[in-house]
């Protein structure tokens, strides 16, 4: 018995995606780490906004002093903030650096117009500078 053609909506679900760095927030300071509230980490709204990043958007979180990462999700916050809130909240201490990074997929058209926005954090969780950078072929 011959099998029927696969419809060409098909063709589409073989597009191969990659995954690359949306955006970085780099060197912020955890203000705060509480176990008894819902699992997140809050971040500064308008960081959020110059990021890129949305309120529950997936994040991975690299703790710098202690080496520690951990995947959660955003939760819009006051000026400065960045807590860490769960059980994740266990794993950093306030004055810890951390780097925030979350990705996006892409199909191979989309790539070589692909910028992620980097974060850098100076004093008090303020932004020092912001760049966007491009993807560069090997």
């Amino acid at each position: 018995m011959r099998r029927p053609a696969a419809p060409a909506s098909l063709a589409a679900l073989s597009t191969v995606f990659r995954t690359f760095l949306k955006c970085k927030i780099h060197r912020a300071v955890i203000t705060a780490a509480d176990p008894d509230y819902e699992g997140s980490i809050t971040i500064d709204r308008a960081i959020c906004r110059a990021a890129g990043l949305l309120e529950y958007e997936q994040v991975d979180v690299l703790d710098i002093t202690n080496t520690v990462r951990f995947t959660t999700y955003v939760i819009y916050g006051g000026t400065g903030e960045f807590q860490v809130n769960g059980a994740a909240a266990r794993l950093v201490t306030p004055g810890d650096l951390i780097i925030v990074l979350a990705y996006c997929r892409l199909a191979e058209a989309e790539i070589a117009g692909h910028r992620a926005r980097l974060i850098l954090m100076g004093p008090k969780n303020t932004i020092a500078s912001t760049q966007d950078r491009a993807v560069q072929p090997a």
